[in-house]
């Protein structure tokens, strides 16, 4: 199974994909603010989903949407990625675009080991100076 993340915006969504990119499981919800206390459970609420189904549960990979968007969501979404990725020894891509999910699961064929992959902003980000 291949696990997709998408966290640019204040609706996360998660999905679970066979190696040949059909949908599995799929689930949206308005995270916003409660992304990073949400997105662990939801995985796993997922994973066990589709574990008693009788399906295969062993991740193959893990999908991230790249950005542009939420400063903090991306980091979230991608924190998750990294830590899970290197947790299993999985490999993870990332990509963007209406196709991001496809563009994704084909990206996966050509990484063997887990890297550390950082969201695209689509600008710097506007991080004021403290005050003295």
């Amino acid at each position: 199974m291949i696990l997709t993340i998408r966290t640019d915006k204040p609706e996360a969504e998660i999905g679970l994909f066979d190696a040949d990119g059909v949908e599995l499981s799929y689930e949206r919800w308005h995270a916003h603010r409660e992304l990073e206390a949400t997105i662990l459970q939801k995985i796993d609420d997922l994973l066990q989903e589709c574990k008693q189904r009788d399906e295969e549960y062993e991740l193959q990979g893990i999908v991230t949407y790249a950005g542009p968007g939420s400063f903090t969501g991306l980091r979230i979404g991608f924190a998750v990625t990294n830590a899970l990725a290197w947790a299993r020894q999985i490999p993870n891509a990332k990509a963007t675009g209406d196709n991001w999910i496809a563009d994704g699961i084909a990206a996966l064929e050509s990484v063997e080991m887990p890297q550390t992959l950082s969201p695209d902003y689509g600008s710097q980000p506007h991080i004021t100076t403290p005050r003295k």
